[in-house]
């Protein structure tokens, strides 16, 4: 019988680290991103013994800083990819309907028409065909073609002169960071080993397995808990590379444990860049997605703020902390001024995210032509690579790495009865934690906004960022009043969400709850360093935090906040990149370099 709850706090997490130093698992996965947190829940739902280890947060990397939305890609119907459209279609109608209704939502959106007769046509035909493979998927199936007359009343701010009319349609929104967290959550609801700030460091070695003419079997890995400096090694029958832009970095760690690699695809970074500014900059009742040269743009609605987005360009640079520069910013300023009556400024940006994409490399010289449908390869014997794909198909991926897991559980001593008892992947079934009983609740936000106190329109924010798994926080209310008030310093925010994080939510440090936990980071106008010192005092004792190491948190999150704040006034990536690393990472603390080029 599952417990009501399995929540990720400080307690749980050394739990885990003794399970993983003291157990043999048929499957561990290395990267608590999206698809790796997903492939953990994949497995654990099948039956097998999961391990899921992440070297700093959950969802720190590429997987908390997406352009926020699962969709079908419009892109792709312009390579005529029907398949790749048809299968994101199905996985968003899945993370809307069942999955994580708490977390994702439908946003109606415009296609801004710049021309008549043959761009209406063109455009028309590709978002009619779009809507049609997705209708009855998730999103209401309204397609309408609108003058320019109604497209101004329904995007206010758009300039006349250039906007000649749209398409709308919906799109799904989903909160990234808290929908992957919760994807880690869930897997340890159904058994995983789950553990944050542990770091593979190499891996173990079988040299009795099934070579393949590659120097044994990857039998395991060795980790570094980075809040403590212990190293574990941890036994596996297979294991999964889930690291994403980290891949490749990890695969260098093969040959010094004596295991030698067949050739296998590689990742490219592509960096995408977003801004934020308040949503009374932009006069909409909707959001706006058109093409550059480059990429997609889109203006999208954010709680009180608008997310706009994206570039698409190589780096190779710190994989860890990609950096926007000033040239990132001016680029998408200038690509939405384009279609604004009143521009915006540098002035109007009060948050700022890059984030960095996995690519498949090889296929072109130009990122964003690059696929973003994923692969999945097995380099050494118990060793299964998966990377690519986009965020809206994450589900998919780990299913298909799974499956080749499981054939290589098969061919280790010991793993093929329990190859033999894993099912097929149930995921399409399984909704996330806070999911079961969101609409029912929703129903009842009056009642419950009675009950705890809270105003209805908090109950209702907490009932969209925590679906049934907001009774936990009314708890902590009920026990401490005082936590059913906003921050001072973030009133987008309770008190109670910043302890939530740190007692349920795997939080381990200031920037985990500031960054991804919440939006604070990048919803505020000092990007959260006044909130730092109220969080910091919220979540000290649950953390067990003493007094220095309060200060210590304080000023590495103060330290990061200016180093972001300098590379975003730099001309070019490498100036950029060199500001931003000014700030250690607060898991490292200086002791190992910098995680976006592992230590040797």
């Amino acid at each position: 019988m599952l417990s009501p709850t399995t929540p990720l706090s400080p307690s749980s997490r050394t739990q885990a680290l003794e399970r993983l130093a003291a157990d043999d698992f048929d499957v561990l996965v290395i990267g608590a991103g999206v698809t790796g947190a997903g492939a953990a829940l994949d497995a654990a739902t099948r039956g097998l013994t999961v391990g899921l280890v992440e070297a700093r947060d959950y969802a720190s990397g590429t997987s908390s800083r997406s352009t926020k939305l699962f969709h079908g890609g419009l892109r792709y119907l312009e390579q005529l990819d029907f398949r790749l459209v048809f299968e994101a279609l199905q996985e968003r109608k899945l993370a809307l309907e069942t999955l994580a209704p708490h977390l994702a939502k439908p946003v109606r959106f415009i296609y801004p028409l710049l021309k008549t007769g043959i761009d209406r046509a063109y455009a028309g035909l590709g978002i009619g065909v779009y809507d049609v493979m997705g209708a009855g998927r998730g999103v209401p199936s309204h397609l309408r073609h609108l003058g320019r007359r109604r497209t101004i009343e329904l995007f206010g701010s758009g300039d006349p002169s250039v906007i000649r009319g749209s398409i709308a349609f919906y799109e799904g929104q989903v909160d990234d960071a808290r929908h992957t967290m919760m994807l880690s959550r869930t897997a340890a609801h159904f058994g995983a080993a789950v553990a944050s700030s542990t770091r593979v460091v190499g891996f173990l070695a079988d040299p009795d397995g099934p070579a393949r003419g590659r120097g044994g079997r990857v039998a395991g890995v060795r980790v570094r808990d980075l809040e403590s400096g212990r190293e574990i090694e941890i036994r596996a029958r297979t294991v999964i590379n889930a690291a994403g832009v980290w891949i490749d970095q990890l695969a260098q760690l093969l040959s010094p444990s004596g295991l030698q690699p067949a050739r296998s695809f590689r990742v490219r970074a592509s960096k995408g860049v977003h801004l934020l500014v308040p949503r009374d900059r932009i006069d909409a009742g909707c959001g706006l997605i058109t093409r550059t040269k480059s990429s997609l743009l889109f203006v999208i609605p954010w709680h009180q703020h608008w997310i706009i987005g994206t570039t698409d360009t190589d780096w190779d640079l710190d994989l860890a902390h990609p950096a926007a520069s000033s040239a990132d910013i001016d680029y998408l300023l200038g690509q939405v001024n384009r279609l604004l009556a009143q521009p915006l400024t540098r002035d109007d940006v009060m948050g700022v995210y890059a984030g960095l994409r996995p690519l498949l490399a090889g296929e072109s010289d130009s990122t964003s032509k690059l696929s973003r449908e994923h692969a999945v390869a097995t380099p050494v014997p118990g060793l299964v690579t998966v990377a690519g794909g986009k965020y809206t198909t994450y589900r998919v991926m780990a299913a298909d790495a799974v499956d080749v897991a499981v054939r290589e559980l098969a061919a280790v001593p010991g793993g093929a009865s329990a190859a033999a008892a894993a099912t097929p992947s149930v995921t399409a079934e399984v909704p996330l934690l806070g999911a079961d009983g969101y609409r029912a609740l929703w129903n009842t936000r009056a009642r419950l906004a009675a009950d705890s106190g809270l105003s209805t329109d908090w109950v209702e924010h907490l009932l969209n960022r925590y679906g049934s798994l907001t009774a936990e926080l009314f708890a902590l209310i009920a026990e401490r009043p005082e936590l059913g008030r906003p921050l001072a310093s973030a009133p987008g925010y309770l008190a109670v969400e910043a302890l939530y994080a740190a007692t349920h939510e795997g939080a381990l440090h200031l920037d985990d709850i500031l960054a991804r936990r919440t939006r604070i980071s990048i919803e505020t106008w000092d990007r959260g360093v006044a909130a730092a010192t109220e969080v910091a005092g919220l979540v000290a004792s649950a953390l067990g935090w003493d007094e220095a190491q309060v200060g210590r948190e304080i000023a590495h999150y103060t330290a990061r906040v200016d180093a972001e704040r300098e590379s975003q006034h730099q001309p070019d990536d490498r100036s950029a990149d060199a500001a931003r690393l000014g700030a250690p990472d607060v898991r490292l603390d200086g002791r190992q370099g910098s995680e976006g080029r592992p230590a040797q």
